[in-house]
């Protein structure tokens, strides 16, 4: 066997545009060539130009699906985002290929993972014989490999404990979020001569941040709810029938006279002459109708059932009156000036709007606050409905410094006044999410910050009533008292899945989730669920900032937006956008970029008479005018202008996306939408 492996070659193949421009970029050959190389590197991300499964996959006669599974578990051991890759590995003729990443890093993992096993692999591939292969048993292969059942075949010696991916051009390098059983946090009783000098949590950007908060947060809870009014904004769960027919009878369209209009089988004569008036029809409850008999006409209002036997409505318009009763109080005669009406005229048949049974909402439907859907509920007997539950948010402040905005006391020292609690609470009000006022935690004892949380999460303390998603202010940056990192995943046992976001303001943002069980009596055996802890900066601009771009987006999913219907799924321009609406915008002055990371600038955008178009006006630009603490940047503002990293200024004139906070104000100021 080992004469036959002396012949074996390996090829390798670096898939890269940087290094077919310029060869000596390319740092993954002379990392993979020292360790017996397979073929194929790179391209096997999820950018859009990694093309190399695609093209890789018609290629092989014989998937090795093993392989690729060994690959993607030792990686999985070194970040999560392992699971992001796509390689691929196989047999063509006689060759053996796999695909690996583009990165050296990444790639020499998945490699070392199967290196090993691949003599043993190409020989199978090259027509040797599996049964004397396999004569002298799993342990005699085991050895022959240098590998054994109960190791890893991969050393890891070489791989520093907090390593990630760094994948080359073509892909996005994923970041690793720490979880419970690996503390990244400060250790707060080590000292702040012992805390760390830059934060151990990898830079992530705005959209893997995101999908960060995607993948976590649960899927949408199902309640059944009365219609009412609670029901604005509420997401149906399910599709919705009508329990009744609209209108439940034949009813009028206009004020005027039921009549028998004659058509081929009824031998009715023609409408047009004088007529008693022999019943009135109003629309109220109860109560039978005499039928109507030929030659004779009953006065009716509009959406009054019409009496048996008649089939159509002349308008008021189209009679005259001809004499009263002696009293004069009512009509005795009517003449009717056309003999043009046809059955069915100005009648509404039955279920002509609303079919009993049919579908007249559908699962995913909003209901707005138009009014429009709770009442074609009301007028077909529908009294509840399946929603998705909306989550009650608990608004945290945290910090020594803080004093209720409402203390009449003056401020001393280094006190302020926490703003903060008061705009968050606003703003998710304002989202039509049921809100909980947690108060402020202080600093110190530091206990009192994890009894926050902990009275938050159960929903007793401090906490009204339980809360599905926890929002915290202050306490996420580097100093000695931002403890929120530390008792996240230290007190509570809970995950970090990013502490810093490439973005300004709110650079520090912090998204977790925390294991927990409801508060609860007796011996009843609690599962354990998960809930959501968005740590937002605690600087005024950054906070509100933070607030729209990553809870909303959590929010909509927790209340089902986009659990759209097969119909809905086949138009999805329809569909509901989780987060913020997006605009373009055109900049009606120079604002300035910054040079590292993406800036969501605080702006009011108003809609010209002229052109129709959207125009941006920054809230300030000069000295402090964006300054995250800067309270007054977002006092008017009603939209975040997306700014790209860049050096220079975005041009005047520049249409760019905006991320709509509010309505749209109008030229003359007045808001339009």
């Amino acid at each position: 066997m080992q004469h036959t492996m002396d012949k074996l070659k390996a090829a390798i193949l670096i898939v890269s545009d940087t290094a077919s421009q310029d060869p000596a970029s390319d740092k993954t050959a002379n990392a993979l060539a020292p360790i017996l190389a397979a073929e194929g590197n790179g391209g096997t991300g999820f950018a859009v130009k990694d093309n190399t499964p695609e093209a890789v996959s018609p290629l092989i006669h014989r998937h090795a699906p093993g392989l690729v599974h060994g690959m993607i578990a030792a990686s999985l051991k070194v970040t999560p985002f392992a699971m992001m890759a796509r390689p691929v590995a196989g047999v063509r003729d006689k060759s053996l290929i796999i695909t690996l990443p583009g990165s050296p890093k990444g790639a020499i993992e998945n490699l070392e993972a199967v290196v090993k096993l691949l003599p043993h692999a190409c020989l199978q591939s090259a027509g040797a014989n599996s049964r004397n292969m396999h004569a002298a048993g799993v342990q005699s292969l085991e050895a022959e490999a240098g590998i054994s059942s109960g190791a890893n075949s991969a050393p890891l010696s070489h791989r520093p404990s907090h390593c990630s991916h760094h994948h080359g051009p073509g892909h996005v390098a994923p970041k690793a979020h720490t979880s419970s059983n690996r503390p990244q946090s400060n250790d707060p009783a080590a000292g702040p001569g012992r805390r760390y000098r830059s934060s151990p949590y990898p830079m992530l950007s705005v959209e893997e941040a995101l999908l960060q908060i995607s993948e976590h947060t649960p899927e949408p809870t199902v309640i059944e709810i009365p219609v009412n009014t609670a029901i604005v904004g509420s997401v149906l769960a399910e599709d919705v029938f009508a329990a009744e027919s609209v209108p439940a009878y034949k009813a009028s369209i206009v004020d005027g006279y039921a009549v028998i209009a004659p058509d081929s089988t009824n031998g009715a004569p023609s409408t047009k002459g004088v007529f008693p008036v022999a019943s009135i029809t109003h629309a109220n409850v109860g109560g039978s109708l005499k039928p109507l008999q030929p030659g004779t006409i009953a006065r009716i209002t509009t959406g009054a059932p019409l009496p048996p036997n008649a089939n159509a409505v002349v308008m008021v318009e189209d009679t005259d009156l001809v004499s009263t009763t002696p009293d004069g109080t009512e009509e005795a005669t009517i003449e009717i000036l056309t003999g043009d009406i046809k059955p069915g005229e100005n009648v509404r048949e039955p279920g002509s709007d609303v079919r009993l049974g049919s579908k007249i909402l559908s699962r995913g439907d909003i209901i707005s606050p138009v009014g429009g859907e709770v009442g074609l509920l009301a007028s077909t007997g529908i009294s509840t409905v399946k929603v998705f539950k909306k989550p009650t948010v608990g608004v945290l402040s945290t910090g020594d410094e803080l004093v209720e905005h409402d203390d009449p006391r003056t401020l001393t020292g280094g006190q302020i006044r926490d703003s903060n609690r008061p705009s968050l609470l606003s703003c998710l009000s304002s989202w039509g999410f049921p809100t909980v006022d947690l108060g402020i935690a202080r600093d110190t004892p530091a206990s009192e910050l994890e009894h926050a949380l902990r009275d938050s999460l159960r929903g007793v303390g401090r906490a009204t009533s339980s809360v599905d998603v926890i929002v915290t202010t202050g306490g996420v940056s580097m100093g000695e008292l931002d403890l929120l990192k530390p008792t996240i995943e230290r007190n509570l046992g809970g995950t970090i899945h990013f502490g810093r976001v490439s973005m300004k303001p709110g650079k520090p943002t912090t998204f977790a989730t925390v294991p927990f069980k409801e508060a609860g009596s007796g011996a009843v055996q609690q599962e354990r669920k998960s809930k959501l802890i968005f740590s937002l900066p605690g600087n005024p601009a950054s906070a509100l900032v933070t607030l729209n771009l990553f809870v909303l987006p959590s929010l909509h999913k927790l209340i089902g937006l986009g659990e759209s219907s097969q119909a809905l799924s086949t138009k999805p321009w329809l569909a509901p956008q989780l987060g913020l609406p997006r605009v373009a915008v055109v900049l009606t002055h120079h604002f300035p970029l910054d040079p590292k990371r993406t800036e969501y600038h605080r702006a009011v955008v108003t809609a010209s008479r002229s052109d129709g178009r959207l125009y941006a006006t920054s809230t300030g630009v000069e000295g402090v005018g964006q300054r995250s603490s800067r309270v007054g940047s977002l006092a008017s503002a009603n939209a975040l202008v997306v700014l790209r990293r860049g050096r220079g200024v975005g041009i005047k004139g520049e249409i760019v996306e905006a991320l709509m906070m509010g309505g749209v104000y109008g030229s003359d100021t007045r808001l339009i939408c």
